[in-house]
């Protein structure tokens, strides 16, 4: 499905028959179906065939809108962050530093000691991103500082080969 389904979208699923969208979910429909009753479909589901699509009224608290605005929320206010994995090739993994210095001791760190700080460096920076956005500074000033912000993230794209996920890899300026 690449449209977006409003509350009182009718379908028709190829399994379930006829439907109707109750509830609007961040990654999931909820459709009520005249045989089966209530299912969850994934939004991603492409054999849902639309019979007649609704838009559903901005004002309309949808669970997709609910969620997006509680995550906003607890991120903004709390100490909370998610969850973030380290890619499982680097279970147990080292990082040995080597100083050029031969007369130096080389430095080993536990990779997940090390992943945990850069996770940290990640989080703090979308905090200042945030605490930038909703600061008092004129929009050129947020646009500049933003772009400060934006070239913090490229130089931390190294390290995105210690994510497991992709959606939590660092990004910076797209083509420079």
């Amino acid at each position: 499905m690449i449209e977006t389904l409003g509350i009182g979208s009718r379908i028709k699923h190829p399994q379930f028959g006829k439907g109707v969208v109750v509830q609007v979910r961040s990654d999931a429909y909820e459709i009520c179906f005249i045989e089966t009753g209530t299912r969850q479909i994934m939004r991603d589901y492409e054999g849902l065939e639309v019979i007649e699509s609704v838009e559903t009224p901005s004002d309309v608290a949808t669970y997709e809108k609910i969620e997006k605005s509680l995550i906003r929320v607890l991120r903004r206010f709390s100490d909370i962050h998610e969850t973030v994995l380290m890619g499982t090739k680097w279970n147990n993994g080292k990082l040995i530093m080597v100083p050029g210095d031969t007369s130096l001791k080389e430095k080993e760190i536990p990779i997940d000691a090390f992943f945990h700080k850069i996770v940290m460096i990640r989080d703090r920076v979308r905090v200042l991103e945030q605490k930038l956005n909703t600061s008092n500074l004129s929009d050129g000033e947020k646009v500049e500082m933003q772009q400060y912000i934006t070239r913090i993230y490229g130089s931390l794209t190294t390290f995105n080969v210690l994510f497991k996920n992709k959606e939590d890899y660092f990004v910076g300026e797209k083509g420079v």
